[in-house]
């Protein structure tokens, strides 16, 4: 069990409460999808991911950004019980969709970068540090069916 400090859910839910969602989601999708260009053979049915330009205004990509980013809202609700918050979305990523576990990781580090851009100075250390444990639990929590 994680153990979090007062600092840390505080943190992690004034991040949250401060998201613009339509935008952190797609940005960090986007990201990764450009940076880490494997990533996209799990998006064939999105169409046009040919450059970083299509990719930024493919509504397909925005949309998903979207759903992972509003996904997240499980583990804020859940923090004491991430693992088994996302039993079934692990389930899902492994034996359906097989994604590789290492994208949620990919992933989670687009959207550290995204919102320390958007956050600028108010993206401390101690606030980066309690924001990039957050991930880490919930992508050790999507990755638990792999093991």
């Amino acid at each position: 069990m994680v153990e979090w400090t007062d600092f840390e859910r505080a943190t992690i839910q004034d991040i949250f409460s401060k998201i613009n969602y339509e935008v952190v989601g797609p940005a960090a999708l986007s990201r990764c999808l450009v940076v880490y260009p494997w990533t996209q053979r799990y998006f064939g049915n999105f169409g046009n991911l040919y450059n970083a330009a299509a990719i930024a205004s493919n509504p397909l990509v925005a949309k998903h950004g979207t759903t992972i980013l509003h996904g997240l809202d499980r583990a804020l609700k859940n923090m004491d019980n991430i693992k088994e918050t996302y039993s079934e979305l692990s389930v899902l990523h492994s034996e359906k969709l097989h994604v590789d576990p290492d994208n949620f990781k990919l992933l989670s580090d687009c959207l550290t970068i995204v919102l320390a851009a958007q956050m600028g100075k108010d993206f401390t250390a101690d606030v980066q540090g309690a924001f990039q444990k957050f991930l880490s639990v919930v992508v050790s929590a999507l990755g638990r069916q792999y093991h």
